[in-house]
Formats: C-alpha cells, structure tokens, sequence
C-alpha cells in the first residue's frame, strides 16, 4: 500500500511539475478586447509578429459572444479560412471574459469580428 501511495505521489509531482515548465515556456502577450452591442470597442489593432492570446469580454451585449481571426483577402464567411487557435475556448456569456488559445501571428493583415454579435470586420495588422 505504501509503494502506491509513493509511485501515486511520485507520478503526481512530475505532471505539475511538466505544467509548470509548459506555462513558463508560454511567452504569449494578452489582447483583450471588448464587445457591446454590435460592436468591438477596439476598432483596430496594431501589433508585432508573436505569440497572442486574445481575451473578449461581453460587457452587457446581452447574449454569447466570440472571436474569429481570418487573414485579410481570405472569405471569412468560410470556417476553413478561421484562424482556429484564436477562437475563445467557449463562448463568452453576458458580462464575463473568455481566452483563447495561444496564436502565433506573422506579418500581415487580419481581420476579426464576432458572428453572434454581428459586428462590423476590424482591422488587426502585424508588423
């Protein structure tokens, strides 16, 4: 019984230790970004290449909202052309934030906006 509770301890101590070193590794920078009724607060975006998590938050829109990254030029009506990291882990609820995962951008320009929300298609350039 006690070699379990060891080799259980042991197994245990490795896990949270290896996700520790994975969250260390994560140099990614937060963007967040607010949506209202119909709208993106932020209207534009200009940042440099990287790695991005993208925090929405639903400031009072009245019903979920989220996130969808596409490169300029490409049909964002088309999912195949969504930047899938960049979509919010689940869909944000009335007055709450959700992330997203993290998305390495390149040099370019994009454009997001939020579908349930029907909101307008805003720029995001990176340099």
């Amino acid at each position: 019984m006690k070699t379990i509770v060891a080799i259980i301890a042991i197994a245990l101590t490795f896990t949270l230790t290896g996700n520790a070193q994975d969250a260390m590794t994560t140099k990614a920078t937060t963007v967040s970004l607010e949506q209202t009724k119909g709208v993106f607060t932020q209207t534009e975006l200009t940042l440099t290449e990287g790695d991005y998590i993208f925090e929405i938050a639903n400031n009072n829109v009245g019903l979920q909202v989220g996130f969808v990254l596409v490169p300029k030029g490409k049909d964002a009506s088309k999912p195949e052309n969504h930047i899938k990291t960049a979509y919010v882990t689940k869909a944000v609820e009335n007055n709450t934030k959700e992330s997203s995962n993290v998305t390495t951008l390149a040099k370019g320009e994009y454009v997001y906006f939020c579908p349930l929300n029907h909101t307008p298609q805003y720029t995001l350039t990176v340099e």
